[in-house]
């Protein structure tokens, strides 16, 4: 089995998000980064169905040079290759973006066989715009399921299930699939020394991203309003009593 997983750097959770001067990009120069989390559940997904089938997964990504750590944390976990599409300028657009990632699974597969399964997460965690993988799988002509919360394969085929307000889906699909995978699906694993220090050795390969600009276009960004919260001392000890006790009846816990 052969199984690739598509991730995205991202501002690293929690952070504060600052904006450039002329409105169209994140201020990155003060912030950490890490893979997109549905993307870190999907190369975690990668990695089980290696282990549990066998065959060879790959990991890649189109972004900046320092996007190479990301791929090598995933190869810390248990993958086994890595691609990177470099890019010097700021984010592209979903369209660009899916055309270049499309070129170069078709690039991949042409050398080295097709893959079975290829994993998205649901949506990356900065932009969300839920269409890469859509665009991907549409491209190469192969069926797609968002939303996974699991995935098994029987033979030449695999069934994907998903979470709805009305149960659980499930789908069968003829592979070679695309899966957009969700936050949940499993437990990500953290990487052992032995991992970091064979992720260091891995040999990252390149390939040169090829994609027109798509019909989208950055007209701005706009900073969210700040939610600034007060503290005040009610008092120390014994004296702050009667201060909690109306307090409390002012927010009709008590009556």
């Amino acid at each position: 089995m052969k199984v690739l997983v598509c991730v995205k750097r991202v501002p690293a959770p929690g952070a504060r998000i600052n904006i450039t001067a002329d409105g169209l990009a994140v201020d990155t120069a003060y912030l950490a980064f890490t893979t997109s989390p549905h993307e870190e559940c999907a190369v975690e997904e990668a990695v089980q169905l290696i282990e549990r089938h066998g065959g060879e997964s790959t990991v890649l990504t189109l972004g900046p040079a320092e996007a190479d750590e990301q791929l090598r944390y995933a190869a810390s976990i248990g993958v086994n290759k890595a691609v990177l599409l470099p890019i010097d300028s700021a984010e592209w657009d979903p369209q660009r973006t899916a055309a270049a990632i499309t070129s170069a699974i078709q690039g991949i597969e042409a050398a080295d066989g097709p893959f079975d399964v290829i994993l998205f997460g649901n949506e990356s965690a900065d932009a969300g715009n839920f269409q890469v993988g859509v665009r991907v799988a549409y491209a190469l002509a192969r069926p797609i399921v968002n939303g996974i919360k699991g995935i098994e394969i029987d033979g030449d085929s695999l069934k994907a299930r998903r979470e709805s307000d009305a149960g659980v889906e499930v789908y069968a699909l003829r592979m070679p699939a695309v899966l957009g995978v969700k936050e949940g699906i499993n437990l990500p694993r953290y990487p052992t020394l032995k991992g970091r220090l064979g992720s260091k050795k891995i040999e990252v390969g390149q390939v040169v991203p090829q994609g027109v600009l798509g019909g989208q276009q950055m007209v701005s960004l706009v900073q969210s309003a700040e939610q600034v919260s007060q503290t005040i001392m009610l008092g120390n000890g014994p004296e702050a009593a009667p201060a909690v006790v109306d307090l409390l009846e002012e927010l009709g816990i008590l009556k």
